[in-house]
């Protein structure tokens, strides 16, 4: 399967938003790709606006919008997006939209559908919870028969999950994100997007916003708002191919299934796990 990572800029308008969105699938489809990976906040980024003010359900205009480009291309489109949640606060949503191919729905029929970001960036001095509500499930989707798990930013951090998603049958596992700049935090991006990839025998592909700051562009102070370097990496840990900047890219790779089976034949990790639980909240390790 190719695919593809597309890593922009978005900003404060919605529908400046999509414009970048369609540029980019454009470019993908052009180039092969059978799915087109967004960041995390493409609908808007975070520190630019209110999020409860543009949120809007999965069937809303914004989304529908994105469908219809997916459809267009042919290609099954992932982009984070805002929807509602309860009491003032959003749920940050990655959704999944396109041409499903042999998989979710069966020949010929569309994907549309959300994953809700389940780990709330608290941490770093921001407080996402503040304005965000919780997701509860993980979310595995199937494309052309091929199993791919579907997470967010902080989730990254949390191995529980992506053993979850490749147990549900994920074997490519998406990250899109909107991660943090600072001391240390390319580093820490790449180290656990290696990690995650071993701890569940995937391939993982994590999709970053571009950074601001190098497109010249001011943003809140404190806003996680992107440090470029989207990346593929392979199921036994190694990283493939990476977009080394900070600035807008597009990421346009191939991932071989067979390669998972051959992995998973040779270092079986779930199937020797025998720690099922990850600790409570607070608990330490």
């Amino acid at each position: 399967m190719r695919i593809a990572a597309a890593q922009i800029l978005s900003g404060r308008d919605p529908q400046d938003n999509l414009r970048k969105v369609r540029e980019r699938v454009a470019e993908a489809a052009g180039r092969g790709a059978r799915l087109v990976v967004f960041p995390e906040a493409t609908m808007r980024a975070f520190g630019a606006g209110r999020l409860d003010e543009i949120a809007e359900p999965v069937d809303g205009p914004w989304a529908t919008a994105v469908a219809e480009v997916a459809r267009e291309y042919g290609v099954v489109v992932v982009v984070g997006m805002f929807t509602p949640g309860e009491g003032g606060r959003v749920r940050n949503t990655l959704l999944v939209t396109g041409p499903a191919g042999d998989g979710e729905g069966g020949a010929g029929e569309d994907l549309h559908l959300g994953y809700d970001k389940i780990h709330l960036f608290d941490a770093f001095g921001f407080a996402e919870s503040d304005t965000v509500e919780p997701g509860d499930t993980t979310r595995v989707v199937t494309i052309d028969g091929v199993g791919i798990g579907l997470s967010v930013c902080y989730d990254i951090r949390f191995p529980g999950q992506y053993r979850r998603l490749a147990a549900d049958g994920a074997r490519l596992t998406l990250c899109s994100a909107s991660w943090g700049s600072g001391p240390g935090k390319v580093d820490q991006w790449r180290l656990l997007a290696g990690a995650r990839a071993l701890d569940a025998t995937t391939f993982l592909l994590a999709v970053d916003q571009a950074d601001p700051e190098v497109e010249g562009v001011e943003v809140k102070k404190g806003a996680p708002t992107g440090i470029g370097h989207s990346l593929l990496v392979g199921p036994d840990g190694t990283v493939r191919e990476e977009i080394a900047a900070r600035g807008s890219g597009l990421l346009v790779v191939e991932v071989d299934d067979d390669e998972v089976s051959r992995i998973r034949k040779a270092v079986p990790v779930l199937a020797n796990g025998r720690v099922t639980e990850e600790p409570a909240a607070g608990v330490g390790r």
